[in-house]
């Protein structure tokens, strides 16, 4: 008998515009899991406490991304992508001051 786990933490909705692997009803995406991790080096403790997640769902989140490296770093590129161009349309309201 084979028990998949991973069926049981992440989602994700085929054909839905967005429609990128999170966790298992919440709207916390694989790749926000991934950068907070390996590119911010929170511990899966920390990203289990400030987001009210379970270690198990943190280390599936992982898991999900070392079989699908190349879908989840695309992912974070078209996100920055998309962020980038939204910074060239839509200028900021604050401005931007340095004190010397």
């Amino acid at each position: 008998m084979i028990v998949q786990t991973l069926d049981h933490y992440i989602e994700k909705t085929e054909g839905v515009v967005g429609g990128k692997p999170r966790i298992a009803g919440r709207r916390i995406a694989v790749q926000n899991i991934v950068i907070w991790h390996e590119w911010l080096g929170m511990s899966a403790d920390e990203i289990a406490t400030e987001y009210d997640l379970t270690l198990a769902e943190i280390y599936a989140a992982l898991a999900y991304y070392h079989n699908n490296p190349v879908e989840i770093d695309e992912a974070i590129k078209a996100s920055e992508a998309f962020v980038a161009e939204m910074k060239k349309k839509i200028p900021s309201k604050l401005p931007i001051q340095f004190d010397e």
